[in-house]
């Protein structure tokens, strides 16, 4: 393992997000709370950096400034199809109408696709059943929701996040 630099930053960079997420989730500041919280994230970093898990996937530092965006579009796609399968599931005929669709991956990483399918998951109404090369394959609620996957639009935001 090389102690160089970019390692240093990765390093640096994981710490300190496993150190905010456990003040934000723990909502407990006593010294024992913390001095817990700070072994733990130790511990964890130990056993990454003995498993030999600092790379560029490990903290990507590269989806940063493109992220944030992302996440804002996402939220608001979430909201759009929870209210889309909230009138499929309060009509009394139910327009249920099952499928399952394959949907293209254009992304170069496993990061990429990773974010890719995680994304149509998080989606209310569709969920990634399977990756199979630069295939995901997509279980859709109904026709507009397997639509709504196909059109592409969240596969090149995606695909934008990764260029660096």
């Amino acid at each position: 393992m090389k102690w160089g630099a970019v390692w240093m930053v990765h390093v640096v960079g994981l710490g300190s997000s496993l150190i905010a997420f456990w003040l934000l989730m723990s909502g407990h500041y006593t010294p024992l709370i913390i001095s817990l919280g700070g072994a733990s994230v130790l511990l964890v970093l130990y056993i990454a950096h003995r498993m030999d898990l600092y790379d560029h996937e490990t903290f990507p530092f590269h989806l940063k400034s493109k992220i944030f965006p992302y996440w804002a579009w996402l939220t608001r796609e979430i909201f759009k199809a929870n209210l889309h399968v909230a009138k499929v599931i309060l009509k009394p005929s139910l327009p249920l109408a099952p499928r399952i669709v394959r949907v293209k991956a254009t992304q170069t990483s496993d990061l990429g696709k990773v974010i890719y399918a995680n994304s149509i998951t998080l989606t209310p109404g569709t969920v990634s059943i399977d990756i199979e090369g630069d295939e995901i394959i997509v279980h859709a609620l109904n026709q507009e929701l397997a639509d709504g996957v196909l059109n592409d639009d969240m596969d090149e935001r995606v695909s934008a996040l990764e260029e660096y």
